[in-house]
């Protein structure tokens, strides 16, 4: 299908070898904080339930996402990857993941556009027999442009709120044509992942991207789901003053009762400081915010694709553009404001130059809900429709009772005659 060379092809002989070390030693690092996928490691070393199967990733491939690849290499598969992400990649990580037999890695940082889908046709050269995703272009590549793949597929899981987002409108156009775990959508996800490690990682790397504080700024949050809600919490955990902008009346209302300052993006973007965006939708601050905003702002983006902040509207605003520091791009106005932009308006917990993503405990949680939905589908997969399904509720709570028993935390369980009240129907007052 497409002649993309793998990483190891792309960098010099020097290059590439110290390129693996660092690699394998971030890898190292995080691995021995990663208790759930040692535990899932050893299973699939021990069974090889995924021997014979082919997995096609799009991830971001960074030193917790390589645990990942490797426990499902280890667990029998062949696996190729690329990046979901043209700044998430971390090169080494990519070089050292690159020397595991049976794992074939395209990702690359920094490429454009044409190289970041190349890379994606690439991983299916393969002819996956599993997908496993971050944002659903590759499973949208399938679709549009392999759809004789689809065939031999089992079925694929989705990591995040985007990808679950295009997922389901596909589904309901009746264009998806293979079963999906929709993996953001459980609680061992949103619960954790969404909430404590979008917000933790998305403050910590615009924080170390501009030296700055958060202390007593005004942080406005766009959206109110659960990364929003994890940005609006760390953030007022740092004594910033949190205002949430909101369409959905529910969340503006649930973010009035825990005591945020709820108003239209118009209002909140004359008293901004920063701005932070977790939508997943478009065109959420545009030119009319822009023209009201004062010097100095910052402008963040938490959602996963580079289409929140209207930048191509910023730029014709400007009359002058440079990089005021490593990752932040300096917009100024004619009137001599400068609007400053963090990581071209990409995935800020990844794409800033200073960010290593999600804290490691967190993304064990989530890594762990996906190695259990790869076993699932290798398992049972003739049990799903093509469609977007629910992570079954016991492989979720396998993964938490992993973690628990990992912490050395215990828990009640049900007696008997609470099993039996909790199912009946009969037991009035």
């Amino acid at each position: 299908m497409t002649t993309y060379p793998p990483i190891s092809e792309q960098l010099s002989a020097a290059d590439l070898e110290s390129a693996r070390e660092e690699g394998r030693r971030k890898m190292e690092w995080a691995a021995q904080h990663m208790p759930i996928m040692a535990a899932i490691r050893g299973e699939f070393e021990a069974e090889r339930p995924l021997e014979g199967d082919r997995i096609a990733m799009a991830m971001h491939v960074e030193a917790k996402t390589a645990i990942l690849v490797e426990v499902l290499a280890d667990g029998g598969a062949e696996v190729a990857i690329t990046g979901c992400n043209p700044l998430s990649t971390h090169d080494d990580v990519s070089a050292a993941l690159d020397t595991h037999e049976n794992i074939t890695s395209y990702a690359r940082r920094g490429v454009d556009d044409e190289a970041y889908y190349e890379a994606i046709h690439a991983t299916l050269d393969l002819e996956p027999t599993i997908t496993v995703d971050d944002g659903m272009d590759l499973v949208a590549a399938i679709h549009e442009d392999y759809p004789e793949l689809i065939d031999g597929i089992v079925g694929g899981a989705e990591e995040t709120t985007t990808g679950v987002h295009r997922l389901r409108a596909m589904d309901d156009d009746d264009a998806l044509e293979y079963p999906v775990f929709a993996v953001n959508d459980t609680p061992m996800k949103r619960l954790f992942d969404n909430v404590h490690g979008t917000g933790e990682s998305s403050l910590a790397s615009i924080a170390m991207t501009t030296n700055l504080s958060w202390a007593s700024k005004n942080v406005v949050v766009a959206g109110f789901g659960y990364c929003g809600k994890g940005v609006a919490r760390k953030a007022a955990g740092q004594n910033a003053n949190v205002i949430v902008t909101e369409v959905e009346p529910r969340r503006a209302l649930e973010a009035h009762m825990e005591g945020y300052d709820v108003m239209p993006m118009a209002e909140a973007a004359v008293r901004g400081d920063v701005f932070i965006t977790t939508t997943g939708n478009r065109d959420v601050i545009v030119e009319e915010h822009f023209e009201v905003m004062q010097d100095g702002v910052l402008l963040a983006n938490a959602g996963h694709f580079d289409i929140e902040i209207d930048l191509d509207g910023l730029e014709e605003l400007a009359v002058d553009t440079y990089e005021a520091r490593d990752g932040v791009q300096a917009y100024e106005l004619e009137d001599g404001r400068r609007l400053n932009v963090i990581a071209e308006g990409r995935l800020v917990n990844l794409a800033a130059p200073i960010s290593l993503g999600h804290p490691v405990e967190v993304m064990d949680q989530s890594f762990g809900v996906q190695a259990a939905c790869v076993r699932e589908l290798v398992d049972n997969g003739d049990a799903y429709d093509a469609g977007v399904h629910d992570v079954p509720d016991d492989l979720d709570r396998e993964i938490a009772e992993i973690k628990l028993e990992a912490e050395g935390v215990t828990f009640d369980d049900l007696t008997e005659t609470q099993h039996e009240y909790m199912g009946s129907w009969d037991h009035g007052t």
